[in-house]
């Protein structure tokens, strides 16, 4: 889309733009300015290629593409929204003049005019005051404002457009902008607006208050359409009108309004010696300032869009990153918002810099401007060192929050950016730079376009705190500190200080101020409601169990520590013979994490039990899902520790035998209950019964005493296996060891393991198969010789599974393991994934490796947000991802190392090389569906190549795509059940199984509280078994029923289960469609039974569905309970 060609618009006399001028001949541009103001564009070559600049070329096309979609067509949407402004500014203009009255008589006289209220911000006048109030005629009225300069962002929300009303100087008067007089007759004034167009019949549109940027100070009068079809409806402009007021620039003198002075004097300060000076006004006085340079604004930023070619679409791309994370200039919303940004921008143009030299280049071009302030931004700490402009006396000024003062005009641009939201705005500047400078990954779709904006996928920790009166607020604060204002300030400090290190962001988001009609009064303050907190944890201290205070003999600083925490504060001497103030922890809790605690004691401490037994800490339930979850994230990995102990003992009694013909080059993990993934914990008493033994792949030092051929390299691992299970036994005692057979229908692929069972010091087993790499060589070489399709294809099975088994694994599990303790949440959020997995009947076509990378990226590569510190975050935030991935067109690629530097470019065009290959060769994605590499499998088809199949890659995105929507639906009211339901309906048939038989059921049991098997032959199987516990290890018959099925039925049914969900266990099918109607074959492959063909001729069969059914059901015998069918079965 070409952008919109701008009009000029004609100039008042004194220079500034006079948008809705008398003769209003073209409302839609402006001129150059003239006379003293008189500026040029200026355009110059960028001093920087678009390469280096963009980082590539598709980003600068997106750029583009986004810029050309941000703008409004101001020509097509805005004309009725033009007419509207026309009508609007001939309305006010046509208001009577009313002469100054004392306030009870002007309350009295606007009220019998359509009962108009004035909103008088707290506190309200008294009413003997002295001075009056009058209106008289505007002394003009603008439009300003990011739609005056062309600067609008279209979207979701209405377009907002500000119409300035600048009220005459002489209804003032020269100590007005003392003790609220001037907001008070600024109060009367609106209200006289109000009541003029509500007098007027030509007036149809719809008018109530508001709070400029939630401001109470600033009143101000919102327009909405009609929606009634007519003249004056604007609706289809989609855009809202603000009447704003505001006053002449010299009407208050600069000195009196900077923010190290008093405007709000009280009785206490005339009691006060005149030698202490009172307390400063900050917040007042900026409020007042801004008042008296609205228009000094508009000519500011238009004369920097005439010098800055870049200025304006700079402008564009800071709007759209800023709405993407839910900053505005209201002060409910982080008080930065677009006017904000473009303000600083427009200063750092025009200096800033070392010598008063400016930050930015005139030069630059957009994305250059936007990214030096976001760098401005991350870099410099405007509340620990402020900045001042042109300006020498306010060095020393220390107020609550950042400081950008400017000179020249006398304002804080910062005054309304509360500390949290500063210190949230830097950290989100912080990580879109870490996304710009990288040219590995996608830049464009973290900065510009996801939406940062949702609490449960950006915070770690999130709690709501009712709103309570503080009882150290006065009813009338200095500095007009509205009370909920006063509320979060008192509760972000006391958070800070108490949560410390444990949290690197501590933000609070306030309910914003909504609109009320002209005829009632302000809304008091919203006491009762709450305000909503969210934390970034610190996963290195946030789960510290002991806090160190002051020592004992540091009598203030104990006495201090002691009134902050109460009686939560001990004495205690540690190791080292100091003796500290000390803080205990719980890291056994449940429920409640040690932030959690931290938070509850401190509100209850300093906010009063009341407010404290109201927190309200949302979604806070997915533990429940995580077997012998404990909240505390240092203790994810402990349900791991026993097996794990039980590993390193095994790992040293087979590196300490004696008699092996060779020497054991590697002993290396390969399950996932090793790197801390599993489902279940294992060897925990609510564990499984009979636990299937962990895999752990050895290896022997190299030797050309090794077989030649892969058949007689099964056998030499055999005789190998025998030896270790022989000398385990007779040089340790309570180690037992079973040889067990595999894969016996193939030569090629690895046919033998040996069951090792640890007795102590900790119970646990391992199956342990032994890897040599010269099979690579060999089924390489195989592979590479002339072979029947057949055995190509048997080959090509055995390579790959020797690969997945010998090399993939171990290495993947090595580098899980050191991810589970670089990143503390991990191991959870993998577990809880892996159970929405099963509670959706997807566990048996995605490996776990494959669903371990799903989860492992929101850690590696969390942007557009920072680390996950919990792994509720986390798991949010890998379901967004997998409802986006678009995994036809798009590969998945993932830096498991433990440094930042896991790629280079030329690896990662190899790796996109290759999935463009695989798109090529296999078109329809019969092999490949999902391609996912990382720098362990370059390849990408390690744990894809074969499962998922699309139809089941595609259910997955259907069903993360509906979670997503339910989190978005419920938000902070989140049910966590609702993400694990499963629905049955849309499977074609479901077999109910009986739990007796399931795996870590309670089933049939012997007197000495062992599982006694129902089956003869497996009685006599223990029987003759010299170790029944070793003969039944890993022994599953449900999961070989679904195998067995899976052979029979592959190619007829796509089967799935829930066996390691918390549910009722089941198997779901779903017809093959290719089953349905065909002509009649021999060998289709499937029981068929006849149908009524199109023509009588013509012979068609179907699959037998109620033949295979039952068919399944006399297969499972006693391990079946019922079978439902979503259709009819029979003849059809």
């Amino acid at each position: 889309m070409a952008p919109y060609a701008l009009k000029r618009r004609k100039l008042g006399h004194n220079g500034s733009p006079v948008l809705l001028s008398t003769s209003m001949e073209e409302p839609n541009g402006f001129s150059k300015i003239s006379g003293n103001g008189q500026s040029t564009a200026k355009t110059s070559q960028l001093d920087i290629s678009a390469g280096s600049m963009y980082k590539s070329n598709l980003f600068k096309l997106q750029m583009d593409e986004l810029l050309a979609e941000l703008r409004p067509s101001y020509k097509r949407r805005m004309v009725k929204a033009e007419k509207a402004l026309h009508k609007l500014k001939r309305l006010i203009e046509a208001i009577p003049t009313r002469d100054p009255l004392p306030i009870i008589d002007a309350e009295k006289e606007l009220f019998q005019v359509k009962k108009t209220v004035i909103p008088f911000p707290e506190p309200k006048p008294k009413k003997d005051t002295k001075y009056t109030l009058s209106y008289s005629q505007p002394a003009n009225i603008n439009i300003v404002g990011s739609y005056a300069l062309k600067t609008v962002v279209t979207g979701v929300e209405p377009i907002e457009i500000d119409m300035a009303v600048t009220m005459p100087s002489h209804i003032f008067q020269e100590k007005d902008f003392l003790n609220y007089r001037y907001f008070h007759k600024r109060a009367f004034y609106l209200a006289c607006i109000a009541a003029g167009l509500q007098s007027d019949s030509n007036c149809t549109f719809n008018l109530s208050y508001i709070h400029q940027n939630d401001n109470p100070l600033e009143p101000i009068l919102l327009v909405k359409p009609s929606s009634d079809g007519g003249e004056d409806d604007f609706s289809s402009s989609k855009c809202l009108i603000k009447v704003m007021l505001s006053a002449e620039k010299a009407l208050f003198p600069l000195s009196k309004t900077l923010p190290n002075k008093n405007c709000v004097r009280t009785k206490e300060d005339k009691a006060v010696s005149t030698d202490v000076p009172p307390k400063p006004t900050p917040l007042y006085n900026a409020t007042l300032r801004m008042e008296c340079l609205t228009a000094e604004y508009l000519k500011f930023l238009h004369k920097s869009t005439m010098e800055a070619e870049g200025f304006k679409d700079a402008c564009l791309l800071g709007a759209i990153w800023l709405r993407r994370r839910g900053f505005s200039s209201s002060l409910s919303k982080g008080g930065f918002g677009s006017f904000e940004f473009a303000y600083m921008m427009a200063l750092l143009l025009q200096g800033g810099g070392p010598k008063g030299k400016p930050v930015l280049s005139l030069g630059y071009s957009s994305y250059q401007l936007f990214k030096a302030l976001l760098q401005f931004l991350s870099s410099r700490n405007l509340i620990q060192i402020p900045f001042f402009s042109d300006v020498e006396d306010l060095k020393t000024l220390k107020i609550n929050g950042p400081i950008y003062f400017d000179g020249d005009r006398g304002i804080n641009v910062l005054f309304k950016t509360t500390p949290w939201s500063y210190k949230l705005l830097q950290h989100e500047a912080k990580m879109t730079l870490k996304v710009l400078n990288s040219s590995l990954f996608n830049q464009f779709d973290p900065s510009f376009i996801s939406n940062i904006n949702k609490p449960l996928q950006r915070f770690d920790e999130l709690f709501r705190v009712p709103i309570t009166r503080s009882p150290s607020l006065s009813p009338h604060q200095l500095d007009f500190v509205e009370p909920i204002a006063e509320f979060c300030t008192t509760l972000h400090q006391t958070l800070s200080r108490g949560l410390g290190d444990r949290v690197d962001l501590i933000s609070l988001g306030v309910p914003p101020l909504g609109d009320w009609p002209t005829t009632s009064s302000v809304p008091p303050p919203q006491f009762g409601s709450t305000i909503q907190v969210g934390l970034l944890l610190n996963p290195e201290h946030s789960d510290r169990t002991v806090d160190h205070g002051p020592p004992a003999e540091d009598k203030k600083a104990a006495t201090v520590f002691r009134k902050f925490w109460g009686d939560k504060a001990e004495l205690r001497k540690f190791k080292d013979g100091s003796i500290l103030e000390s803080l205990i922890w719980s890291n056994k809790s449940v429920e409640n994490s040690i932030p959690q605690q931290v938070v509850h004691h401190i509100i209850r401490r300093h906010a009063g039990q009341e407010c404290a037994a109201n927190i309200d800490f949302p979604a806070n339930d997915f533990g429940q899902f995580i077997q012998d979850h404990l909240s505390s994230q240092s203790n994810t990995l402990v349900a791991f520790q026993q097996l794990n102990i039980a590993y390193e003992d095994l790992e040293k009694k087979i590196r300490a035998l004696e008699g092996l013909p060779l020497q054991i080059r590697t002993i290396l993990p390969a399950s996932p209950e090793l790197r801390y993934a599993s489902i279940s914990s294992p060897l925990s008493s609510s564990s499984q019964l009979d636990p299937s033994p962990v895999d752990v792949v050895v290896q022997f030092e190299g030797s050309s005493r090794w077989p030649d051929s892969i058949p007689a390299i099964q056998r030499t691992k055999i005789a190998f296996l025998l030896k270790i299970g022989q000398l385990l036994e007779s040089s340790t005692s309570g180690v037992s060891s079973r040889l067990c057979l595999e894969n016996a229908a193939s030569s090629s692929l690895n046919s033998s393991f040996l069951t090792v069972s640890l007795s102590s010091p900790t119970p646990a087993s391992f199956n342990l198969r032994i890897h040599h790499d010269h099979e690579l060589t060999l089924l390489s070489r195989e592979l590479a010789a002339p072979l029947s399709l057949p055995d190509r294809t048997t080959t090509a099975l055995a390579l790959s599974s020797h690969k997945r088994a010998f090399l993939h694994t171990p290495t993947h599990t090595s580098a899980v393991r050191t991810l589970a303790t670089r990143f503390p949440p991990l191991s959870s959020s993998i577990r809880l994934l892996k159970k929405w997995f099963a509670s959706h009947l997807l566990i048996p076509h995605f490996s776990p490796e494959l669903i371990e990378l799903f989860a492992i990226r929101s850690f590696v590569e969390p942007y557009p947000w920072s680390v996950p510190g919990s792994f509720r975050t986390a798991f949010l935030r890998t379901l967004s991802f997998i409802a986006k991935w678009d995994w036809q067109a798009e590969p998945l690629i993932i830096n498991l190392s433990s440094g930042e530097d896991g790629f280079t470019p030329s690896e990662i065009d190899a790796i996109n090389t290759r999935f463009e290959a695989w798109r090529k060769i296999d078109p329809a994605m019969n092999r490949v569906a999902t391609f996912v590499a990382s720098n362990l499998d370059p390849e990408g088809i390690a744990w894809t190549d074969g499962k998922p199949s699309k139809v089941v890659a595609a259910r997955l995105t259907s069903l993360a795509r509906a979670a997503c929507q339910v989190v978005e639906s419920q938000g902070l009211d989140l049910d966590a059940k609702a993400l694990f339901a499963a629905d049955l309906t849309e499977y074609d048939f479901v077999i109910w199984l009986n739990p007796t038989f399931v795996r870590g059921s309670q089933g049939p049991s012997q007197a000495n509280g062992k599982k006694k098997s129902t089956y003869k032959n497996l009685q006599v199987q223990l029987q003759q078994s010299p170790d029944p516990d070793v003969a039944m290890l890993g022994y599953d018959p449900v999961r070989e029923f679904f195998e067995e099925l899976e052979k029979l039925y592959g190619d007829s049914v796509l089967l799935f289960h829930n066996l390691e969900a918390d549910a009722e266990p089941v198997f779901a099918g779903v017809w093959n469609p290719a089953t349905g109607k065909r002509a009649w074959r021999v060998n289709l492959g499937y029981s068929s039974m006849p149908v009524v063909g199109d023509s009588d001729e013509e012979t068609q069969v179907c699959i037998n569905k109620r033949a295979v059914l039952n068919e399944m059901a006399r297969l499972g015998g006693d391990l079946v309970l019922r079978i439902e069918s979503r259709e009819k079965v029979g003849n059809s």
